[in-house]
């Protein structure tokens, strides 16, 4: 009889050891920080913090002014190059009717027709650089690349939005993972796809998930590995930053 519990005992506690239990948290794993192309003062904010928004929202607005100025310039460029082009085009025209006639020399002529072939590709480029800049007002309007929630808004209107400077951060929530950390002598208990469960102590929600990332790149001061593991859940109230368990059997 002693034997027999003995051998449970010793049965239970492996089975014990054979699930290791990691602790982890709810992420995004297609969180963007959102920036600007280029420098403006802020005209307009219209979101905030924790609000959901859709794909193409526009988040915030810089003024245009600098555009508005790069553009007079380039219609005065293309204007001036068009009028030097049609009254050289007329001249030559003209030069072409007396050349008919003996009355000017064909130097003079192909001399016209060199000045309106410059001019011509002064027009294509003076009107390539006005599209480039009407191109630039759509920049101005920053917009939501995809469905999901702010997480974090660092501009007021009247700041300037610097390129390359976070303004925003975007958290996808139809992409939500698990993130947890493993130590290095139980690293060989998983592998990309395997199954494990996964808990969400706070709305109750246990599934099965599956290991979708080991980060070659341990923590020196823990000798841990991170990990992300995918799951489905129906429930809307699972947020990036909520604390989660995994389970590895």
């Amino acid at each position: 009889m002693i034997q027999k519990i003995l051998l449970t005992v010793a049965l239970g506690a492996t089975l014990i050891a054979e699930t290791i239990t990691l602790s982890g948290s709810v992420i995004s794993d297609n969180q963007k920080m959102i920036t600007s192309r280029y420098m403006g003062f802020v005209t307009h904010v219209g979101i905030s913090e924790g609000e959901k928004v859709k794909r193409g929202q526009v988040l915030y607005t810089i003024d245009s002014r600098e555009i508005d100025s790069a553009k007079r310039q380039a219609e005065l460029s293309l204007q001036m190059y068009q009028n030097q082009y049609t009254n050289v085009q007329i001249n030559l025209e003209r030069h072409r009717r007396l050349l008919a006639k003996d009355m000017v020399s064909k130097y003079e002529v192909e001399n016209l027709e060199l000045a309106a072939k410059n001019l011509n590709d002064m027009v294509s480029i003076a009107q390539a650089r006005l599209n480039e800049v009407n191109n630039q007002y759509r920049y101005l309007n920053i917009k939501a690349p995809n469905n999901g929630v702010i997480v974090a808004k660092n501009i007021k209107v009247g700041e300037m939005a610097m390129p390359g400077m976070p303004a925003i951060i975007l958290s996808d929530l139809s992409d939500l993972k698990i993130s947890a950390e493993i130590a290095e002598s139980n690293l060989s208990q998983i592998s990309h796809g395997k199954k494990v469960t996964v808990n969400i102590p706070s709305l109750k929600i246990k599934t099965i998930g599956t290991v979708t990332a080991i980060i070659p790149n341990s923590n020196p001061m823990t000798h841990t590995f991170k990990i992300k593991i995918s799951f489905k859940s129906n429930n809307k109230s699972v947020y990036p930053g909520m604390y989660a368990t995994v389970d590895i059997n």
